[in-house]
Parts: structure tokens; sequence; C-alpha cells
């Protein structure tokens, strides 16, 4: 098995699952007890929120600890919008978790303020600039997704922090897949909040964290005691925690050499699948993306037919589009790319990850090209297609 899914998650690393293992048994305590085993607890949780911080250039006090990114995403999305609706301004291509929550937001009186993105996916500054057709005027939040789940692309938020600070208007960024595989320093980013989820980068599912600026203050979305600073009721899981922030130092440790290895690695396979099985096209910025995804069209063949057979070949990767009442839909990210039919309809993404080796690069070239050029001759297809598209 050959597994190019891990933007969906990441297998958790060896040495996080020791610790975390370990630590259920050495500091199960509630970190809020006041006793020799609560301070125990209470003392790796505190360390972790400190260690945490400096790996992402923030406070200790700006770190919330939540049960993961979808939570971290619904804190800030609703936390910010208590009051008088306005708009929200958002990508269409949002994550769900930050989208549907915009959406019930919608029932509430809110409207959607989409900025729009160009072919690769980068957000069009004259679509958000002060001035022009964006109702900056009677704007309650902005949230932008820093590094796409599904294409990879990575946007400069420079700009649009600015703006949105410049008018005191709460800026979140879902940064679920860029932490732990890019650089990301909170304070530069001019975020008001940062979202970040444990096993996109080999943490365990079931910890996150919300990143909230020091001078912005959320309102509640959940009641009960008084952990993370009456933030974020419930008590603290402390070994997840724990076992995220070593994760995370573990990136950080040879994060540059890790980046550039998988850069190479996902090249190889682009490159490979454009030499064997022709046409193949890019969804994203070919350079502004992360250095693990490549979210490829293979025109001619239905993604959904692709996807299946690859499963069963044994390489997992994931569709280039989301599927609701078991039909399968184009990708909100590609539509907003205006990308024609044939590229939404046949688009697949690999993620590579740490362990992803040069040689499972190479059987997976061998088996996807394979898979293609069989996938086209049964639909009909040319092996070789003109494809008129701005892809």
């Amino acid at each position: 098995m050959i597994y190019l899914d891990h933007n969906a998650t990441t297998p958790p690393h060896p040495e996080v699952v020791e610790l975390t293992q370990r630590l259920w048994r050495d500091a199960f305590a509630n970190p809020g007890s006041r006793h020799a085993f609560g301070r125990r607890a209470r003392q790796i949780l505190e360390t972790a929120r400190e260690s945490f911080a400096s790996l992402l250039g923030a406070f200790p006090d700006e770190v919330v600890f939540t049960s993961g990114g979808t939570e971290a995403n619904n804190m800030a999305v609703l936390g910010f919008t208590r009051g008088t609706p306005g708009h929200i301004g958002l990508t269409a291509g949002e994550h769900p978790a930050v989208l549907e929550t915009c959406r019930w937001l919608e029932t509430q009186g809110f409207s959607l303020a989409h900025l729009p993105v160009d072919n690769d996916g980068l957000l069009e500054p004259e679509g958000y600039a002060v001035g022009g057709e964006f109702p900056w005027s009677d704007c309650r939040l902005v949230s932008v997704i820093l590094a796409h789940n599904e294409t990879g692309v990575i946007q400069n938020l420079t700009r649009l922090a600015e703006i949105c600070a410049s008018r005191r208007i709460p800026f979140h960024v879902d940064g679920l897949q860029a932490v732990g595989k890019i650089p990301v320093n909170f304070h530069a980013l001019g975020a008001s909040t940062l979202a970040i989820g444990a096993h996109k980068f080999q943490g365990l599912r079931g910890a996150g964290a919300l990143l909230v600026r020091r001078g912005w203050n959320l309102a509640p979305t959940a009641f009960g005691g008084h952990q993370e600073a009456e933030r974020r009721p419930g008590t603290e899981a402390v070994p997840l925690i724990a076992g995220m922030v070593r994760a995370l130092e573990l990136c950080h440790a040879d994060r540059e050499a890790r980046m550039d290895r998988q850069r190479r690695l996902r090249d190889r396979l682009e490159e490979g699948l454009r030499d064997r099985c022709p046409p193949v096209l890019l969804n994203g910025a070919r350079t502004e993306r992360l250095p693990n995804t490549v979210n490829l069209a293979f025109p001619g063949v239905d993604g959904e037919a692709l996807l299946v057979a690859l499963d069963l070949a044994g390489v997992a990767c994931s569709l280039g589009s989301a599927c609701s009442s078991g039909a399968s839909e184009p990708a909100p990210v590609l539509i907003s790319m205006k990308k024609p039919r044939n590229v939404l309809l046949s688009s697949v993404r690999f993620s590579l990850g740490a362990d992803t080796t040069t040689e499972e690069i190479d059987a997976a070239i061998r088996v996807i090209s394979e898979i293609v050029l069989r996938l086209r001759r049964m639909s009909g297809e040319p092996e070789q297609l003109a494809v008129t598209s701005s892809a």
C-alpha cells in the first residue's frame, strides 16, 4: 500500500505515541486539581503551552488548547460574530469547518462576501481593495485558509491583514494544513486568531489549538468550567496536548530538509505522470504551494472512478471534489479557480508525508499512469487529448 493522503491525516510519529502512552499513566490527573497529581499534570500542560507558543511565534497566554482544528475554527468564527450581523469575508474554497459555520451564520442575518481568487487559487488583491466593491464598512469578520487542503496553495495574507488591522476587523486564519509543513509565525501573519490541528503533522487526533492575539476577545461558544483562561471549558487532555507539541518540535527539527525532500518527490510524481499519461494538468500555483501537495487533473478520466481504481491497486489518495448525498460534485475551490468541467471532474489530490520514499513515488507513477490510460481507453477517450483550458 502507498499512502498519499497525508493532508487528510498523518500517521502519528512513534515518539509521539510513546510519549502519549506514558503520560496517560504518569500524568492522568486533572490539571485543575490542587494536589500533587494535579500539579504534575498542570506543570506538563503549561510547559507544553510555552513550547508551543515559542514554536509558532506567539505568547503562552495566546494559546488556547482545543479538541482539534474544527473546534478551533468554530470558536473563532462564532466567537467573533456575536452582535449586529454584517458581512463575513472569505474565499469560496474555505474548509467546511469554516464555510459551513459561516453558512449557518447566514441564517442568523449575516451575509457572505467572497474574496476572489485567480486561476492559480491565489487571492486577487483588487477583489478586496479599499474603495472597491468589497463591503469593508459593514464587515464583521474575515476568514481565510493559509494553505489550501486540496490544492496546497499558500496565500500571501500581508495586505489583507493590514486592512483588517486598520479597520479593527477580526482576521481569522485557518492554519491546519500549513502548521507543521511550512514556517508559520503567528505574530508575523498579522492574524487575530490561528487554528491548528495536531493530526495534520503527526500528532494524535483529539488535540488542537486556537491562537488568540492579545487585545482580541472571543465571545464564549461553550460553557462549563474555567479552563484555558475561561476561553474553552473542559478538562484539558494533557497527554494529547503534550504529544501535539512534541510532534511540532519534531517537525521543526528537520523542517528545511524535509520540505526540500518532499518538494523533490512531489515534483517527481507530477513530472512522471506528465510523461507517462498526458495530458496532466496542475491545479494550483506552481511555486506558492505546500511542498507535499499536488492536485492534478486527468482529462478524459472520471475522478471518482480513478479514486476507486487506485484504492483497489493499493494507492491511497483523495478526490479533488466534495461528496454530498452520494453524488460527486466539483470542489468549490476548483470552481472558484474557474476550471473547466473536464478539469473539475477529473481532479485528484496526492499529498506526501515525512516517510514517503522515492520507491513509493516511482511505484505510484507506474500504477497511476497505467490506470489513467486504461480508464481513458474504456471511456473511448484518446490517450492524447486536446485540452482547451486555462489550467
